[in-house]
């Protein structure tokens, strides 16, 4: 990350146009093409700028381009909605003081929420900490035990892995949304550690993380493989508490995955009338910030 804090815009106009394919643009097929994606001259004849001013804007020579480039810049990389506000925000980040970030902290009342919820549910911090669980989410996964980071899990942990119906596609979702939330906080330590670690440890990490992309990752719905109860497809829903978020997963109501899900719960219970395991209990108190 410490690369990319010196010239985002460059680095993510480069990766974005690597993106696109010739194609995509409507330029004609042919010619010996050298660079995956578009040329730095193609972008710049399509957004109807100058090649060297273009250049510039990669290099980090020129850091305030105006909305109109930008916008147009945008048009030609085909870029969405999130993608597009992300672009304008790299230009218009501007140098700040170093700001000092207090711990995320779960809320008393959120714990008391947690322990009452029938459904798999957890709090995560910006970089995807498992801040605190119930019984019902550590039943759905034991990696959704506070203290567990979802994505280092997702990337790395075979189990979390065979969890996923559609790992390739939870990977990717993932990584952009870590890309999303830093923002301009790239020197949260935080972030620097987690990117740091997996672009050490995971090369499906390294391949993502250039590719720059951004999106959000709220609610939406997935399938997962329970190792006991089978396949459940779950509705997801995100909401923010304070400065953390709260996740819940539920199933449509009176469907297969319901059922499952009902399952899944008495077991949880059966398991937590012997000996309960660290860390799957909503009353001790959350971990501090590593």
């Amino acid at each position: 990350m410490k690369d990319e804090s010196g010239n985002r815009l460059g680095s993510y106009l480069r990766a974005r146009r690597e993106l696109i394919t010739p194609a995509q643009a409507g330029i004609p097929p042919g010619g010996n093409r050298r660079v995956p994606g578009l040329r730095r001259e193609e972008v710049a004849l399509l957004a109807g700028i100058s090649p060297d001013y273009y250049l510039r804007l990669e290099r980090g020579r020129d850091k305030n381009p105006s909305p109109q480039v930008l916008e147009s810049l945008a048009r030609v990389l085909q870029l969405d909605d999130i993608e597009r506000t992300y672009l304008l925000g790299l230009a218009a980040a501007r140098p700040r003081a170093p700001r000092r970030k207090r711990p995320e902290h779960v809320p008393a009342r959120v714990h008391e929420l947690l322990a009452h919820l029938p459904i798999p549910a957890f709090v995560e911090g910006r970089a995807f900490d498992v801040l605190a669980s119930n019984p019902m989410a550590v039943a759905l996964s034991p990696r959704l035990r506070p203290g567990q980071n979802r994505l280092r899990d997702l990337l790395l942990d075979p189990e979390e892995q065979e969890f996923h119906q559609d790992w390739p596609k939870a990977t990717a979702d993932f990584v952009a949304a870590l890309r999303t939330t830093i923002g301009d906080d790239t020197d949260n330590p935080r972030f620097v550690e987690l990117v740091g670690e997996l672009s050490l440890s995971s090369q499906r990490f390294r391949t993502l993380w250039a590719r720059h992309e951004v999106r959000s990752l709220d609610g939406g719905s997935t399938t997962v493989h329970h190792p006991v109860v089978g396949d459940l497809h779950l509705h997801r829903d995100k909401l923010p508490v304070e400065d953390v978020i709260l996740v819940v997963y539920y199933p449509d109501k009176d469907s297969d995955s319901d059922e499952k899900l009902r399952l899944l719960a008495g077991l949880s219970h059966s398991e937590s009338a012997g000996t309960p395991r660290s860390g799957s209990s909503t009353g001790g108190r959350p971990p501090q910030e590593e």
